[in-house]
């Protein structure tokens, strides 16, 4: 029988799971929390943006390349890739299922290694993260016998 990782994340927490078949349940590997995502954009920037003299009496100031909350929720989709990444080469799964919020979603399958996303058998654009685990259960009873 093969094991199941189950991923459920948002841009600032993350509960990983696993299935080791039917009749097994849902049992918690892992939590995740990504603090910096919580937090306001203001609070992310070390300082002001930069000002630049514009032509006659006009002026104005340098936008950075990407939002700071944006840039935050990368970092800990990469975080998050990396743990399914070193999960699979240690081969502790088969399947994975993976569960985010719709925006969260496609930061985490842009940072999946393509080994990893072949893995990848169901995915909802959902946000769970404070479900329970019967709740979990009842969501995910079409993907996978609990």
């Amino acid at each position: 029988m093969s094991n199941t990782w189950i991923l459920v994340a948002n841009a600032s927490a993350a509960h990983l799971y696993a299935n080791y078949g039917p009749k097994k349940g849902l049992q918690k590997l892992k939590e995740f929390k990504h603090n910096a995502s919580r937090g306001k954009a203001l609070d992310l920037v070390s300082d002001r943006p930069g000002h630049y003299k514009g032509h006659g009496n006009g002026h104005g100031s340098f936008t950075p390349a990407t939002d700071p909350k944006q840039n935050e929720a990368q970092h800990f989709a990469l975080e998050l890739a990396k743990e399914l990444d070193h999960g699979r080469t240690a081969n502790c799964y088969q399947r994975l299922i993976l569960v985010a919020s719709a925006p969260f979603m496609g930061l985490i399958n842009g940072n999946l290694d393509h080994q990893v996303r072949a893995l990848v058998s169901d995915s909802f654009e959902k946000d769970y993260t404070k479900a329970s685990k019967k709740q979990l259960t009842r969501h995910l009873e079409s993907c996978i016998y609990l």
